[in-house]
């Protein structure tokens, strides 16, 4: 696929996504709807407004959806019958994968040949049908892990569960068959290559990105009373499914510890916590509700449920100080949002974290994740007026770094490059073809 005016690599005309376990149309923040969500809906509305058609196939979960949803003008969101329509984790899924294989193969068999430029899959059981659609299709398999198997057995959080072993030889072997693997940062990369023996030519690291017309720096006050937080408390935000991996136990624990440290903080902190149960922690769905009266901290803690986007702005333009004390994470959009809005953030040195957040610039990195460590950290900030403003002053700079047009721009140069070495491959395979038949006449 490439120019014929210019040589270089061509641009596609219509792109599958595939997202087999999450659907884009689900909220973030509950169930398996998370920062992958916010990813493909937003690399997919931005590639559309750049003229590329977009669709996405994920599984039906109601009887009650449509087969096709318009997301966005130029993105289509297809859903398709695989398995019960309710009741299946994401464990699940891979018994469906041969249901939805068909669903999509069924419905570009619909299509003139050549319908769909380029397949970019979205967690391991997309890579699974990707892979297959690749083969039959003869287009490149461009495939986003967002969080590793390896990566997070290594880095268990207390209370939860390994992941499988067919994820584990899923992963590997979808590492094998892509034509690119798009990490987020380059210690992803540097994840796959050591772990997955990923071939480093075929990897590319395209950081995600924040929107920054919505998460914008606001009126504090107003953000408050949107959530009747009184306007002079020491505000403590975490927002994210509430899962071990995401760690929000550890924000309780260290406002505890501060409490601890100083009573009278007591009659001003707000501790908010925005998500709903995910993955494992919906085995406990009130885990955190009960920690927090074991902490003896109820009274200072605000459960909020998953917000929508625009609801998150108030939550993090509300708080002074949002705490991300994930045991891993590939990137971290939630820290990005909230610098994005004008305020510090406390994370986790795992994963990406580091790159989304700039250590002493724009908030603090913590190593580990001990309640003395977290609570010197939130302290240091939340209750240092002068240190906190320091930090919120190169937030939204930060943030600027990122954005979803230079994510999506990148994407599509990656595709190009994936579909280029595709049909020159075709290509060689073809003269090696007729050659062979040659000196065999």
């Amino acid at each position: 696929m490439t120019s014929a005016r210019t040589g270089a690599p061509r641009r596609p005309d219509r792109v599958c996504l595939l997202s087999v376990h999450t659907s884009p149309l689900e909220q973030p923040g509950t169930g398996d709807a998370g920062g992958m969500n916010v990813y493909i809906v937003e690399t997919a509305t931005r590639m559309a407004r750049r003229g590329v058609a977009v669709e996405i196939f994920t599984r039906a979960t109601s009887s009650d959806l449509p087969p096709v949803v318009e997301l966005a003008p130029g993105v289509l969101v297809r859903h398709v019958v695989a398995g019960p329509f309710e009741g299946l984790g994401k464990h699940d899924l891979p018994a469906q994968l041969c249901a939805f294989t068909a669903g999509v193969l069924r419905t570009e068999a619909h299509q003139e040949p050549g319908y769909y430029d380029v397949v970019h899959s979205h967690y391991w059981l997309s890579g699974q049908v990707g892979w297959l659609a690749r083969d039959r299709w003869g287009v490149p398999l461009v495939h986003s892990a967002h969080t590793l198997a390896k990566v997070k057995n290594s880095a268990l959080a207390a209370g939860d569960s390994p992941e499988p072993m067919v994820r584990v030889i899923g992963e590997d072997q979808v590492v094998v068959e892509a034509d690119r693997l798009v990490t987020n940062t380059d210690e992803e990369t540097r994840q796959l290559v050591e772990l997955y023996d990923a071939d480093p030519r075929r990897t590319v690291a395209i950081p995600p990105g924040v929107d920054l017309a919505r998460f914008t720096p606001g009126d504090q006050a107003a953000a408050r009373r949107a959530l009747d937080v009184p306007p002079d408390a020491v505000v403590l935000a975490f927002a994210g499914r509430i899962q071990p991996l995401k760690a929000p136990h550890v924000l309780l624990r260290a406002a505890a510890e501060l409490i601890r440290r100083d009573p009278a903080l007591r009659s001003r902190l707000v501790v908010l916590v925005a998500g709903g149960p995910s993955g494992s922690g919906l085995a406990e769905p009130t885990a955190l509700q009960g920690l927090g009266s074991a902490l003896g901290i109820t009274d200072v803690l605000r459960f909020l449920p998953p917000q929508t986007r625009d609801g998150l702005v108030d939550v993090y333009r509300a708080a002074d100080v949002v705490a991300v004390p994930s045991h891993n994470e590939s990137f971290g959009l939630v820290a990005l949002e909230a610098q994005a809005c004008g305020t510090p953030v406390i994370a986790a040195r795992v994963g990406g974290l580091p790159v989304a957040v700039a250590d002493g610039v724009t908030g603090l990195l913590v190593d580990g994740h001990g309640d003395e460590q977290w609570a010197d950290a939130l302290g240091s900030v939340a209750l240092v007026p002068g240190r906190r403003a320091e930090l919120a002053a190169h937030t939204v700079q930060h943030a600027h770094r990122f954005s979803w047009d230079r994510t999506a721009d990148s994407l599509l140069r990656t595709y190009a490059d994936a579909a280029a070495e595709s049909a020159e491959r075709q290509r060689q395979a073809m003269r090696a073809g007729l050659a062979a038949g040659m000196i065999e006449r």
